[in-house]
């Protein structure tokens, strides 16, 4: 056990994330994403019984987002077409703002094919249980600053 690390990181996930250098990308998936079969040359790690939001917030308290990037964090933007509500991303504003100087501002939409194909090159990618539809998050590790 270790005191001020949030109980949902596992052994695996802060190994993972200590791992990973500037510029690594870790993917946060929805249940509905291919996780498996686009984590092939990543670091899959299953967290089912876990939704994005309690993950991510877990995550962004020992995991720096990148300071030489416009949008470190980037949301995967809904098909055209699809008629879709994504009040998840208004979470994922809220999480990113408590931890990041700036805000909303650090969030990025990317086309859904385009977010495959970058999550591809991704370091790891966590599977999570959420159910809410376009879900997904990727972010971008930036340094630490003592």
């Amino acid at each position: 056990m270790l005191k001020n690390v949030p109980k949902i990181l596992s052994p695996e996930l802060l190994k993972v994330l200590c791992e990973m250098g500037h510029s690594d990308r870790l993917v946060i998936s929805d249940g509905n994403f291919p996780a498996e079969s686009m984590g092939k040359d990543a670091i899959v790690i299953r967290c089912d019984g876990h939704g994005v939001p309690e993950l991510l917030d877990a995550i962004l308290q020992v995991f720096p987002l990148d300071s030489y990037v416009e949008h470190p964090v980037n949301l995967m933007e809904v098909m055209s077409g699809d008629e879709v509500e994504t009040p998840i991303w208004d979470t994922y504003r809220d999480l990113v703002t408590k931890y990041d100087k700036r805000g909303a501002a650090a969030v990025g939409y990317v086309e859904r094919f385009a977010f495959y194909k970058e999550a591809k090159t991704a370091y790891a990618i966590i599977a999570t249980g959420e159910s809410a539809l376009y879900a997904n998050v990727m972010l971008q590790k930036g340094v630490v600053i003592n």
